[in-house]
């Protein structure tokens, strides 16, 4: 057997799904790249193959021999790549790894969506399942098996589902690739989707093309090696004739089907032999609409030539860092330090008055917290605050889905693990809600351990809510391995409770994200003690953005940066905040010099394609690749260059500990995506009490959605601490003012109750009692102390949103 390099301590023993094709063998390599080593291959293969002994250590058919042997027909599976697979067993004594086969069995069944949920036609008849034996055996085989690896670049559809069975079977799913060609390559070379296939070149991979179906692509392309600067250029030249070559659309590395390859060489260090198949073993099989492919009749195994002298580079690993926050980094410490959040100076009164309130927003807060009274321990209190949460659901009739965020609020970061299995249990769909994550210790009450503030929505359609839940290891953010997603989007109409279910021609949407530490993505550990502030603030906002960018955002509405508590050190808080809150202001205002501006815009390929939320930007790839974040095309005015830019409200809270210990957590209220040209309006100001931010969206003519970020300054004199309840009632006396000057007492009045979403209060300021915190309480955050982005300390800050429909 071919041995795999010993990985650094805590590496992982991976067990490698390969289709035959280039992406499943290039992420292998990144697996060891990254200290893991291959245990085994896995691999399955179409019904109605011959199905005795094959070459190699593993089950399936036998490895081409002479004779067609089978239909020529390919499985054209949603899932797996099986034209080739003829080849296969022949990669056992090519690589020298154990190889398992398993037959597929059924096909892609009602859970055909991007998202996968296992059991919905029970096991065995969607084909996702074949999975679930295949890697049982490999687990009894190598009982140290803890990880499992795919080729998944741009398909969610793919991952997904892989995701699902690894950690069901308790598996780690790691997918290197993904999003692999829109992270910063730091090299020269194209900067396009090819970069991909010259990294396999360079790592010695030899990948033929077996298949076309695009119409770029003909039958003279079969047997192209793609891994190779000749067969690169060539696939650029087709695909740009048929406009396939847009950045980011996956048409050139074949992820739309376009394509698919078989690897038949590779570094020597996986690839101790070569495979060979002759020209006269191979044929061509013609399936009408431009689809061709090649069938093995044939093929063997041969020894490597060991003077040929190629030596090939080691996987390029992409820069930690993309454009943006390198550049971020680099002019942090030259850049001004006044937090300057300027508004738009037009007068609104004219536009905003012919909007009404018919009643209250559908999308809701929730305070729940357990019973600490009659609960002996944290479990007993979790359980108790998830019945609760759960008799809430049936008393509204409705379903876990409907909760859209959470904000989970602990006395002890160390009681985490036994929280997050019993809050786990609350969510057995695909997408659980986006969730943020702090302790604040003893700020708490004496009564309560912990709370939970979850945004519910009580009037949704269910194909309107929309997640991202990458759980996979990988280059691109950290991976959310539990009950949470990434984030999840719903219609910003969908908010009106005039008619919330109903299909809407815009969309516009809120997009809920996850806090962000700064993790490392590839090895997700923090970042190292050693690096300094600004390293780990950079680098946790990047997480932010790319999930915002992948998922549309265009605008955020505002932000709070975590901070752990420093008790010895108050200024030393301070000056974290004002570093986090220069890292917000140059990531807003950071531009491109001599490139494109950022990198992974727009939905995934199988969106575009089968999403009928995200079918308006079929057939106009370059337009949704060009979306930016911030993208200034939606705000309805700047008023030039000598003017400081809009941003977003910024603010920073100290709580007691951050999950893992991180040094910042990162929070975007919201972000607003897929929005209309000068569709946003932003309004703000301040005085030498208070300051404020309105963040106005226009819908499609609908209707309005208002966010507003209210700050109480604290005084400069001493006082006495104020309770909550007289903080709420100033704070909403100031919103229910400030919402009048911008669309008319009249229309406040219809408002009736209005609630804050989040309440941040400075505990040296505000007096927080037990019967502040929970089912009938307000969502209240206690902190150590709270910061402007221009360093001023504050008493309270309170974020609003409101919908109003147009009259």
């Amino acid at each position: 057997m071919a041995t795999t390099p010993a990985g650094p301590p805590g590496g992982l023993n991976v067990v490698a799904l390969v289709s035959g094709g280039k992406d499943s063998f290039f992420s292998l390599l990144h697996c060891r790249a990254n200290g893991h080593r291959v245990v085994a291959l896995a691999n399955l293969y179409p019904a109605g193959s011959n199905n005795s002994s094959g070459r190699g250590d593993g089950d399936g058919p036998p490895a081409a021999e002479d004779g067609d042997g089978g239909e020529e027909t390919d499985l054209n599976s949603f899932m797996y790549q099986t034209v080739g697979h003829e080849v296969i067993p022949l990669y056992a004594e090519a690589t020298g790894l154990p190889l398992y086969r398993q037959e597929i069995v059924g096909g892609a069944g009602s859970s055909g969506g991007r998202d996968y949920s296992a059991g919905e036609e029970g096991e065995g008849e969607d084909e996702t399942e074949s999975m679930v034996p295949l890697l049982r055996r490999v687990v009894t085989a190598h009982p140290e098996v803890d990880a499992v690896c795919a080729g998944a670049i741009l398909s969610t559809y793919q991952r997904t589902r892989v995701e699902s069975v690894a950690l069901r079977l308790g598996l780690a799913p790691l997918a290197y690739l993904w999003k692999f060609p829109v992270l910063p390559a730091g090299l020269p070379g194209p900067g396009d989707d090819s970069r991909l296939l010259v990294d396999m070149a360079d790592v010695g991979l030899e990948a033929r093309i077996i298949k076309v179906a695009s119409g770029g692509l003909d039958e003279g392309f079969l047997w192209e090696d793609v891994a190779s600067l000749t067969g690169v250029d060539r696939l650029l030249r087709a695909m740009r004739r048929f406009g396939g070559a847009v950045p980011g659309s996956g048409a050139v590395i074949g992820e739309g089907g376009e394509f698919e390859t078989l690897v038949i060489d590779g570094p020597v260090e996986l690839f101790r032999k070569r495979i060979v198949v002759d020209a006269g073993d191979r044929s061509v099989v013609r399936e009408g609409g431009g689809t061709a492919w090649l069938k093995v009749r044939k093929a063997r195994v041969e020894e490597k030539n060991a003077d040929d002298g190629k030596e090939y580079a080691q996987p390029r690993i992409p820069d930690l860092f993309d454009a943006r926050f390198t550049g971020v980094l680099q002019g942090l410490h030259s850049s001004d330090d006044q937090g300057v959040q300027r508004a738009s100076s037009l007068s609104p009164r004219s536009v905003l008055a012919s909007y009404q309130s018919t009643g209250p927003s559908s999308l809701r807060q929730w305070r729940v917290v357990g019973d600490v009274l009659s609960a002996p321990s944290i479990e007993a209190e979790t359980t108790s605050l998830v019945g609760n949460v759960r008799s809430l659901l049936n008393q509204a009739s409705l379903l876990s889905t409907s909760i859209i965020s959470t904000v989970i609020v602990l006395r002890r970061m160390a009681d985490f693990p036994t929280i997050n299995k019993i809050y786990g249990s609350l969510f057995t769909r695909p997408n659980p809600p986006s969730r943020i994550t702090i302790s604040c210790g003893d700020l708490l009450p004496p009564n309560c351990n912990i709370a939970v503030y979850l945004s519910v929505h009580h009037g949704l359609a269910p194909d309107m809510r929309q997640g991202l839940h990458v759980q996979s290891r990988s280059y691109w953010a950290p991976a959310n391995i539990g009950p949470y997603s990434q984030a999840i989007s719903v219609p910003i109409s969908s908010l009106s409770p005039s008619d919330s279910t109903s299909a809407t021609t815009s969309t516009a949407s809120l997009v809920h994200i996850a806090g962000q530490i700064p993790l490392i993505p590839a090895t997700m550990e923090l970042a190292a003690s050693s690096e300094p502030f600004e390293f780990s603030a950079a680098l946790s906002l990047q997480h932010l953005w790319r999930i915002g960018t992948e998922t549309g955002v265009q605008w955020w509405s505002s932000a709070v940066a975590y901070l752990p508590h420093s008790p010895a050190d108050a200024a030393s808080t301070r000056d974290r905040a004002l570093l986090a809150s220069r890292v917000w202001r140059a990531a807003h205002t950071w531009s491109p010099s001599d490139q494109e501006d950022d990198d992974e815009a727009g939905p995934d390929l199988w969106d575009r394609r089968h999403n009928p939320v995200y079918m308006s930007f079929a057939g106009d790839e370059a337009n949704s690749q060009s979306r930016t974040l911030p993208d200034r095309s939606v705000l309805e005015a700047e008023n030039g260059d000598d003017e400081a830019p809009i941003i977003p409200t910024f603010f920073a809270a100290e709580v007691q500990e951050l999950p893992r210990q991180a040094g910042v957590e990162w929070h975007a209220h919201l972000g607003f995506a897929r929005l209309d040209e000068c569709s946003v309006r932003v309004i703000g100001g301040e005085s030498e009490m208070m300051a404020f931010q309105h963040t106005i969206v226009s819908v499609d003519g609908t209707g309005l959605f208002i966010h507003t970020v209210l700050a109480v300054k604290m005084p400069g004199a001493e006082a006495e601490k104020m309770p909550v309840k007289v903080v709420l009632g100033e704070l909403q006396t100031l919103y229910l003012a400030r919402l009048a000057a911008l669309v008319g007492m009249d229309v406040v009045k219809g408002l009736g109750d209005v609630a804050p979403t989040h309440v941040y209060v400075h505990t040296g300021a505000v007096g927080v009692a037990a019967g502040d915190v929970g089912l009938d309480g307000c969502p209240v955050i206690p902190c150590f102390s709270l910061w402007s982005g221009k360093g001023e300390e504050l008493t309270a800050v309170a974020v609003y949103q409101e919908w109003l429909d147009r009259k």
